[in-house]
């Protein structure tokens, strides 16, 4: 007897595409992504919980918040592409000489539309741009709450909370484990921030 069961062609397909996609692929813009945001928003909420150990000025603090974010994002930036035009140049490298045994001679632009070769430019800002966006984080939490205790507490929640989000934003697209990335990502932004505010405060109690 026949079978009245019918395959739905289309689900098969999104199946296998699904399971086919290379992860992989979304390394490169993923990695800078997720490096310059998590950095954006530890190094500069950490920052500014330092300034705040010993000044309490909600001035000081957002001054120092600023000045964490521009130059921050300036680094990632050169940062960024110094580092993936060095890798960009070594896998030319190799293709040149790929190419060299193979016989067979191709443009540097060719090389570049053909292969799947990183991207400085795109590396850069996107490393950049998502630095920018996690320093916003502290930076807004703080800007509009006078009583230095509550802003303190703010910036901790606030980021607290981004972190949270920034982990399992990166794990999700990545189709990596959520719990463990998330954690992993909390605890470290709490240690610096902890580290920063005690060492700052301890070294401003000595006069120094």
């Amino acid at each position: 007897m026949a079978s009245n069961t019918i395959q739905n062609p289309n689900i098969e397909q999104g199946e296998d595409l699904e399971q086919e996609f290379d992860y992989s692929k979304r390394s490169q813009w993923l990695r800078a992504a997720v490096l310059g945001a998590n950095d954006g928003l530890i190094s500069t909420a950490s920052l500014m919980m330092g300034v705040g150990a010993v000044k309490h000025a909600i001035k000081a603090m957002v001054l120092a918040g600023f000045a964490g974010l521009v130059a921050g994002a300036c680094s990632m930036a050169i940062g960024e592409f110094v580092s993936v035009y060095s890798q960009l140049d070594i896998e030319l490298a190799q293709l040149r000489r790929d190419e060299k045994r193979a016989g067979v001679v191709t443009s540097e632009e060719e090389k570049r539309e053909g292969g799947n070769l990183p991207n400085p430019i795109q590396a850069a800002a996107a490393s950049s741009l998502a630095f920018s966006v996690g320093a916003m984080v502290p930076l807004l939490a703080a800007s509009f709450i006078e009583e230095y205790r509550v802003r303190m507490g703010v910036v901790v929640a606030a980021v607290s909370a981004a972190l949270v989000g920034f982990g399992w934003v990166g794990a999700a697209l990545g189709r990596a484990p959520v719990g463990k990335a998330t954690a992993r990502v909390l605890v470290g932004g709490w240690l610096a921030m902890a580290l920063t505010f005690g060492l700052t405060k301890l070294i401003g109690s000595k006069g120094l």
